[in-house]
């Protein structure tokens, strides 16, 4: 089956402290977009590559490319208002039949967590790779809470995968403030996502403290 790969970097999120976006910050030797895009090449060199990013950064990243000397082949598409927006963009050009949306800064997602999500569409029209969670839960304020019973929740992650004809559907519909992620978007008309296993490297960085336990992880 053909593959779609859409890598979101349309966000210029602040939390980071700064002025550059994390999704160029070094991760080591290399910005964390450009980890980030090798690691899916490596999964699979023939799959479609799109990659979002904020309209006004687009000189900037291929600038990095060349810097880096980065030679491989994918598209470029405008980041929206809401990430919803960035994958209704990236939607109009996609020719897969399945379909993966990955977040930008998660450079340190296996090649393993992928192919479980893309393996996992012989069975089910979505996929969203997580973890279980290992710290106590309590839900509530701090004046008043109560335990939660962990192991009914699951921490989300990506890629999350689908097929491209229930995704397309999804996305057709109107943005609503609740949809966090792609599969929130796809739950919305009815279809139930397969959850497999995620790898616990694969993090999302959005703060100063990510970032330095990433560049640990990769560390020889």
């Amino acid at each position: 089956m053909k593959k779609s790969i859409i890598i979101t970097a349309g966000g210029i999120g602040k939390r980071m402290g700064g002025e550059l976006p994390k999704q160029f910050l070094l991760l080591g030797a290399k910005p964390v977009l450009i980890h980030t895009l090798e690691r899916f090449f490596e999964f699979d060199p023939t799959a479609q590559l799109i990659v979002t990013l904020p309209k006004d950064w687009v000189t900037y990243w291929k600038e990095l490319l060349v810097q880096f000397d980065i030679r491989i082949p994918h598209e470029l598409v405008d980041g929206g208002v809401e990430r919803f927006h960035s994958i209704q963009n990236a939607l109009a050009i996609c020719n897969g039949e399945h379909i993966a949306i990955h977040d930008g800064v998660r450079p340190l997602v296996s090649i393993g967590t992928i192919a479980r999500c893309f393996e996992g569409l012989k069975t089910s029209n979505a996929v969203v790779p997580v973890l279980p969670l290992k710290d106590s839960l309590r839900m509530g304020t701090l004046e008043k809470s109560e335990s939660v019973d962990r192991t009914l929740h699951y921490l989300v992650h990506t890629p999350q995968c689908f097929e491209a004809h229930i995704l397309q559907e999804a996305y057709v519909r109107g943005y609503q403030r609740h949809f966090t992620d792609d599969a929130s978007v796809v739950e919305a008309i009815g279809q139930d996502p397969l959850l497999v296993l995620s790898n616990e490297e694969n993090i999302k960085i959005t703060s100063p403290t990510d970032l330095k336990i990433l560049n640990a992880l990769i560390q020889p």
